[in-house]
């Protein structure tokens, strides 16, 4: 069963990420501050929930947390900095919106760049552990996969409505037939190995 809360700290902030593995669109951080008494017999990780899931949380999520925010970093910026610290900086973004000193950090995974002076501590399927970790990843998976659908109506040979960017078969096969756009991140392997893309300048 998840807890709430590790530290007992009022402003224990819950920290994931969504899109870390995809070839296409922002990595999304999720960052949220959930009472202490938090409870609710369906939240938990994102992936192993339905969309309906998803959506009905995030509204429970937004009305419930004490604090709650979400942040990205574009496809250019992770191409930049790579993706393992866009990760982190989305994280760290995501913490600025919430416009509060964070007593403690409490981080989905294994590793994470330290923020300011606060306290932190990774939990490795923090989100199937976690209410404040499994809240941040929903708002991260929901905005996200909104963002995606958004992008998928100018670009609609990718099908990002459906795939949300990840490496799925008929992603890359529109890679192959239509090249790679402004929302691609060029510093992935796109296609497989001996395969090369081309820069799509229109769509």
């Amino acid at each position: 069963m998840l807890i709430a809360n590790h530290s007992g700290k009022l402003l224990e902030v819950g920290l994931d990420e969504a899109g870390r593995g995809c070839l296409a669109g922002p990595v999304v951080a999720g960052a949220v501050v959930l009472p202490l008494d938090y409870f609710h017999p369906l939240l938990t990780d994102s992936k192993l929930l339905t969309a309906k899931q998803r959506e009905q949380l995030r509204e429970e999520i937004c009305r419930e947390a004490v604090y709650w925010a979400v942040a990205e970093v574009s496809p250019q910026e992770i191409d930049e900095i790579n993706i393992l610290n866009a990760s982190f900086l989305a994280m760290h973004r995501a913490t600025d919106m919430l416009n509060i000193l964070p007593e403690y950090l409490l981080v989905d995974g294994n590793r994470f760049t330290p923020y300011k002076e606060v306290s932190h501590t990774c939990m490795v399927k923090g989100d199937s552990r976690f209410f404040n970790i499994a809240a941040a990843s929903v708002l991260a998976k929901t905005h996200r996969d909104e963002l995606m659908c958004a992008l998928a109506t100018e670009f609609p040979h990718y099908k990002w409505e459906q795939n949300a960017g990840y490496p799925t078969k008929a992603h890359r096969n529109a890679i192959r037939e239509h090249g790679v756009s402004p929302h691609h991140r060029v510093s992935f392997r796109l296609l497989p190995e001996g395969e090369t893309t081309v820069l799509e300048a229109a769509v």
